[in-house]
Order: C-alpha cells, then structure tokens, then sequence
C-alpha cells in the first residue's frame, strides 16, 4: 500500500521521482525502491513524506483512507458552528460564524506548526 500511495501523491504534486528526491534531500534511486516496494524508507523519513504531502503517516501506510486526520474543511468547520451558540446565546450571525472560524483556522494551523517542530522537521 505504501508504494501505491506514495506514487500517488507524487503525481498529485505533479512532480517526477527525481524532483521529489531532491525536495527532500533524498536520491533518486532511494527513492524509487521505495516507489517500487523493493525497500522502505525510516520512520524519520516518513515523517519527512508525511508532512511534504500533508497527509498522516498512517494514511501513507495503509492504516487509513483519512489522508489528515488534523485537517478540518469549511463544511465540518461551518456544521460546528452552525450548531453553537453566539457570544449572546442565540445562533451566530454571519459575521460571529466568520470570524470563529477564522480564530479555529489560526488555531489549528498553529497546532501543526508546533508539531512540526516537534518533530525537527520543518
């Protein structure tokens, strides 16, 4: 599964296996082992892939279908404020409803930033 994915999000990203590679530091050759499921890569590695695509590791093995379990869309983020309440305890309005999700944006941008850094990658 691995192989498949990781082709896949190359492509996505409109890249070739040696542009890729040199994104991140990585040869080519290495690289398409890896593409090929002849080897795989380390962990820190896959960190490496994981934050280049924006996906989760466990999306990069297989584990999940959920490419980024982090990533929040505008529907989710809207249906949630949708059904809570404004600072005065009625529904929202339209400006309450923007500019909540843009604080959560912010917020959720900084959570990964953090957890980037966490990981010595960024």
């Amino acid at each position: 599964m691995f192989p498949e994915r990781l082709k896949l999000l190359r492509a996505e990203a409109g890249l070739t296996q040696k542009e890729l590679a040199s994104k991140l530091n990585i040869k080519q050759q290495t690289y398409a082992q890896w593409e090929n499921g002849r080897t795989k890569p380390r962990a820190a590695t896959l960190e490496k892939f994981a934050i280049f695509f924006n996906v989760s590791t466990d999306y990069l093995l297989g584990n999940t279908d959920v490419r980024n379990a982090n990533i929040i869309d505008d529907k989710k983020l809207d249906d949630a404020i949708s059904r809570s309440l404004g600072f005065n305890g009625k529904p929202p309005t339209d400006e309450e409803r923007e500019n909540m999700k843009e604080v959560l944006k912010i917020y959720l941008e900084s959570l990964n930033q953090v957890d980037e850094k966490a990981k010595g990658i960024k």
